[in-house]
């Protein structure tokens, strides 16, 4: 272990999008939790120093006692995840009978045994009005009977790189009485922000059922050069095998375009209000979920192509590198895409905390970092040519109204 790096435990780790984060801003992995089977072999396949084996699976099967003995060190700096709190809570579950009641309570346990100076977690915005803001009393209170203050903020993905409007409460506990710069206000204040095609533009047109596993022009923008990198072969761009009713139907909707482009004799006899939708080239994705390929389902479909996206345009979206690879079978795959945080919204955060929280001075490679995922929109050239104008975070970290 690198005695330099801050240290943390990713608790509900699914796929791996917060470490991925973390780690690109210099965290150093210590252990991980996921119940789930597919995405716990797509976190430790893509990790050469662990297996499997290594991972912790089910977070209720290990004591309190033994929290410490399970990571192997007495104590990280940092405890993050996404634990599931839609049960947590007797406001939210009155008779207990949610099954998942009691997982937020085990996140607490591993903050309490682990003593790290944060603690961090994102969830779904709606969290923050639930039960008149019970549930999120439930969870400041929880964190302060540990000894931990807490703050919260609702954040928009696309604010700090990620080209998908993604809005999530992101909740911050800390030990000491005050952060060093606040939570509220901040982030990466991209030159300009990245969209959909900044994200996807350079990957290969795919047919309904088809996939392909090369490259067939270079990266246009700084996002699709940086997601790319080294990657030299094409994973999970795979298409959805729709009907030839669906690709009709779908034929008819416009670049950002709804359902009521398609002709009355076409029209789909259900579907949620922003299914049978395409999404917009030239702005951010709406969020990413599960459903990426289902165009009855969500507003999913390609902004050219007559079909809903592939995993790895989900991924690239979700601002995951291209060298990640997905484990499972499509549907797990997909669901693992759509269920986690997005790398870069995660890897600024890390930058933040090493400032307000761990009052750790950010490095060069930091720097040149947050000017990338401020510059993603940018081709390449021009990010070349402009980068000594294109600054890092000031003092205060809010990262905000900077050139």
């Amino acid at each position: 272990m690198d005695e330099s790096k801050l240290t943390y435990v990713d608790l509900f780790a699914g796929a791996g999008g917060l470490s991925v984060g973390l780690e690109n801003a210099g965290y150093e992995l210590v252990h991980a939790v996921e119940i789930d089977e597919d995405a716990r072999e797509t976190f430790a396949a893509n990790r050469n120093s662990i297996s499997t084996a290594d991972l912790t699976g089910d977070i209720r099967d290990v004591e309190s006692d033994d929290i410490t003995e399970e990571v192997g060190t007495e104590s990280v700096d940092l405890v993050a995840g996404g634990p599931p709190c839609q049960g947590f809570s007797e406001v939210v579950s009155p008779d207990g009978s949610d099954e998942r009641n009691h997982l937020f309570t085990h996140f607490i346990d591993w903050v309490d045994k682990l003593s790290p100076k944060a603690a961090l977690f994102e969830n779904v915005r709606g969290m923050e009005n639930t039960a008149d803001g019970k549930f999120l009393d439930a969870v400041k209170k929880s964190f302060g009977s540990i000894g931990y203050n807490v703050t919260t903020r609702i954040v928009t993905s696309s604010d700090f790189g990620v080209p998908q409007h993604r809005r999530r409460l992101v909740v911050l506990a800390y030990k000491q009485p005050r952060l060093t710069h606040p939570l509220e206000g901040f982030e990466l204040d991209p030159v300009e922000t990245a969209s959909v095609i900044d994200g996807i533009g350079d990957l290969p047109n795919v047919a309904p059922g088809e996939e392909i596993t090369e490259y067939d022009q270079i990266p246009e923008t700084v996002l699709q050069e940086d997601l790319r990198g080294d990657s030299e072969t094409l994973t999970g761009h795979e298409a959805a095998r729709h009907s030839d009713e669906m690709v009709e139907m779908i034929s008819h909707i416009p670049d950002g375009g709804n359902r009521t482009a398609i002709p009355d004799e076409l029209q789909p006899s259900s579907g949620y209000h922003n299914s049978y939708s395409r999404l917009d080239s030239t702005e951010p994705a709406v969020a990413i979920t599960s459903n990426m390929s289902k165009p009855s389902s969500a507003r999913c479909i390609h902004p050219f192509e007559d079909r809903g996206l592939t995993p790895r345009e989900g991924a690239r979206l979700q601002t995951f590198p291209d060298k990640y690879e997905f484990h499972g079978g499509l549907v797990a795959r997909r669901q693992q895409i759509g269920n986690a945080v997005p790398p870069y919204l995660a890897e600024a955060f890390g930058y933040y905390l090493k400032q307000a929280v761990f009052d750790v001075e950010l490095s060069e490679s930091d720097h040149e970092r947050i000017q990338l995922l401020r510059s993603g929109a940018m081709a390449p050239s021009e990010f070349r040519n402009r980068k000594s104008e294109i600054s890092g975070p000031k003092q205060q970290a809010t990262f905000g109204k900077i050139n």
